[in-house]
């Protein structure tokens, strides 16, 4: 059965195991070969990738042309703006940074929905050939994902996985071990507190029956953190692929 965007958002409502690849990089070529790997999705960051809105219409139609995973969006801000954009681009989901409470979370909801039950502008540009033109349809499809990323978002988890609407939650791990005290990314000074925190996550998430993902930085953490009870995580990116590949060339190859 060929992904869709409904097929992945109704994946995620069920808490079924979902993978996924990061984008960091405007370039088609390569990102319509990562689509063809067999994820279940391949985000675009447009919030720290190196990608602008051309960028992701390029990146979404990529993703398409592979024709095994669905493209989702980090958006680079909670708008109605940059998530309308994306949506119109022909997203199956998006992930909106720094929600911090339950408000933060229903707006970011209303902006993905089309009314009477969101204010999304009506346009869906290329997203018609994706889900349909109808209102109804589109609302159903979309996955719409917050991130837990901040003091305030570890403190509010359980309200914002409750917010009605909202497909699931997402860990920005390194933001996460600064906002639990780390003096950098993976300090291991902090990682009790740490883990202490993504459990917290998916015991909410749990209990509000929304799924819950994570960025990781290589395979070996994404299945951990699925067996830990994660329901959905991505893997690295590829810039770090990119560079990590070439790093070991170099070294095997000459010995350095």
């Amino acid at each position: 059965m060929p992904v869709t965007a409904r097929s992945f958002t109704d994946k995620l409502r069920r808490r079924d195991r979902a993978l996924g690849y990061w984008v960091v990089l405007d370039s088609p070529v390569s990102t319509e070969r990562i689509a063809r790997l067999g994820y279940d999705y391949v985000c675009i960051d447009a919030q720290h990738g190196l990608i602008e809105y051309a960028g992701i219409l390029r990146g979404l139609t990529a993703i398409d042309a592979g024709g095994s995973s669905v493209g989702v969006v980090r958006v680079g801000a909670n708008d109605p703006f940059h998530i309308g954009q994306a949506l119109d681009a022909g997203a199956a989901g998006i992930i909106v940074p720094l929600v911090n409470t339950a408000d933060d979370a229903a707006r970011a909801v209303a902006a993905a929905t089309y009314p009477p039950g969101g204010v999304r502008s009506y346009g869906p540009m290329r997203s018609m050939l994706r889900v349909g033109p109808k209102p109804a349809e589109v609302n159903a499809s979309i996955a719409v994902l917050a991130m837990i990323e901040t003091p305030e978002g570890l403190a509010n988890v359980e309200s914002i996985c409750a917010v009605p609407g909202l497909t699931g939650v997402y860990v920005g791990p390194s933001d996460l071990c600064l906002a639990v005290g780390g003096a950098f990314p993976g300090d291991p000074a902090v990682a009790e507190v740490f883990e202490s925190a993504l459990e917290r996550v998916r015991t909410a998430a749990k209990a509000a029956n929304v799924a819950a993902g994570i960025h990781t930085a290589h395979g070996s953490v994404a299945a951990q953190r699925l067996a830990e009870g994660f329901t959905f995580a991505t893997v690295s990116s590829d810039l770090v692929h990119l560079d990590q590949a070439a790093a070991e060339h170099l070294r095997v190859a000459g010995d350095r």
